[in-house]
């Protein structure tokens, strides 16, 4: 790790101390989530296959068109999750294991995770 942003530096941290204990298979998928300044990404991985499951972010078409209406980014993130709920249910993907990419579980990242806990997601 050659940042010298200090709070880069934690989550960077954080990140790898989750990623030694979670690990997605087949029966339960993990749900990856990556939060920039301005979007919030999700994929469900099957680290066992090396695969991406169904993705959704906040710069796919469907969100894109209703950010105005939807208002704050915690907004956007619950979005979000109910629309990754709803891939993955379609996928026939119930279990997943939460990778909350080093972040802390708040705001955002806790938004989408409950959006898609209420969509039907386990975890």
């Amino acid at each position: 790790m050659f940042k010298t942003n200090p709070k880069l530096t934690a989550r960077l941290r954080r990140k790898q101390r989750i990623r030694k204990r979670i690990k997605g298979t087949g029966e339960r998928p993990r749900l990856a989530v990556f939060r920039s300044n301005k979007n919030i990404f999700a994929q469900i991985i099957d680290d066992e296959r090396g695969i991406t499951l169904a993705a959704v972010s906040s710069i796919d078409g469907t969100i894109r068109q209703r950010l105005g209406e939807l208002g704050s980014k915690r907004d956007v993130a619950a979005e979000v999750g109910r629309l990754l709920a709803k891939v993955a249910g379609e996928k026939g993907i119930k279990r997943i294991a939460f990778d909350r990419g080093g972040n802390l579980y708040h705001g955002r990242v806790k938004a989408l995770a409950e959006a898609a806990r209420e969509g039907g997601l386990e975890f």
